[in-house]
């Protein structure tokens, strides 16, 4: 029984290590699967390609297509889609990483 337990908490401990976790901050209001996310500091959780965009108490997840850049981005860089403030977020660049995050296309504004 005891076993069971160790091996059930060491596969959920790998699971949980697994996803990968970092900061964002938004400087303008913006939209994410029809979501608005005001401005602010946000915390991105990454899972294979599953990304959950949380600020406090509210989160909403979204399909990325994660790619590998040929050098490291030096700092965390946010583009957008759209004017003033109707904008939608189309790709983040993590700083100090290789890592870009697409994100699908969103209906038009």
């Amino acid at each position: 029984m005891f076993k069971r337990f160790v091996l059930a908490f060491a596969i959920f401990g790998l699971a949980v290590a697994s996803a990968e976790s970092y900061r964002v901050t938004l400087f303008q209001r913006s939209t994410v699967k029809g979501k608005q996310l005001k401005a602010g500091e946000y915390r991105l959780n990454l899972e294979n390609s599953k990304l959950t965009i949380v600020n406090g108490k509210e989160s909403v997840e979204v399909p990325v297509k994660v790619e590998t850049g040929d050098t490291k981005f030096d700092s965390t860089a946010v583009r957008y889609t759209g004017t003033g403030d109707r904008v939608s977020i189309t790709e983040i660049r993590l700083g100090g990483t290789k890592t870009k995050l697409l994100f699908e296309e969103q209906p038009s504004l």
